[in-house]
């Protein structure tokens, strides 16, 4: 069904992925009015491929309930920088402690029209692993392949109006489960430096939320 891509992608090791990212060195300033955040993107191996984890907002949190997510996010005035903020919001969220997270690298920021600048940390986590779910922000855990995220038909485009503003996001679509907007818009970003973009064929890859 994936052909070469996915034969390609499910033979990547942590230290291919670590080389194709940006070193952990601070990232740049956020643009002004935008709320710095720092989240995980959590990668493990499992049937010798590399799998996602994500969770699934609550909706009783402030912002985007009910979205599929990384963990994470906004920093606050005590963390030392914005991976510290990453780790710290993932273990409140799932229970997974720092000390067993290995961080690969960074992607680029991503801002978004709800007004954050979103760091993304790539992590090395063990699995399987006892996450506890913090049933106030997670309602559960998702994972799946890597080269889940590679066939060009699960993604679409389409406008989002916030606000009176309208922007073009980005969507992956699989059986019952959406995942859209900064999200996945940080996929797009991590498939892209492995060498894959599931949009250029069909929407030109562009997306701004």
């Amino acid at each position: 069904m994936y052909g070469i891509m996915g034969e390609a992608m499910a033979s990547f090791s942590p230290a291919d992925i670590k080389a194709r990212l940006v070193s952990v060195s601070p990232p740049p300033a956020p643009p002004p009015r935008l709320l710095p955040a720092g989240v995980l993107v959590p990668l493990f191996w499992a049937a010798e491929e590399p799998h996602l984890l994500f969770t699934q907002r609550t909706f009783t949190v402030r912002d985007h309930q009910g979205q599929i997510s990384f963990p994470g996010g906004v920093q606050d005035p005590e963390d030392q920088d914005l991976l510290t903020t990453a780790l710290r919001e993932t273990e409140e969220e799932i229970a997974l402690k720092p000390e067993v997270v290995e961080i690969l690298g960074r992607l680029e920021p991503v801002a978004t029209v709800t007004g954050y600048w979103i760091n993304p940390f790539v992590a090395l986590i063990p699995y399987p692993y006892e996450f506890r779910p913090n049933p106030r922000e997670v309602s559960r855990l998702l994972t799946f392949p890597l080269r889940e995220f590679l066939p060009p038909p699960r993604w679409s485009t389409g406008d989002y109006h916030y606000q009176g503003e309208v922007v073009k996001v980005c969507c992956w679509r699989y059986d019952k489960t959406v995942i859209w907007g900064a999200t996945a818009r940080i996929l797009l970003n991590l498939l892209a430096l492995l060498g894959e973009n599931p949009l250029a064929a069909k929407d030109g890859g562009i997306c701004l939320d």
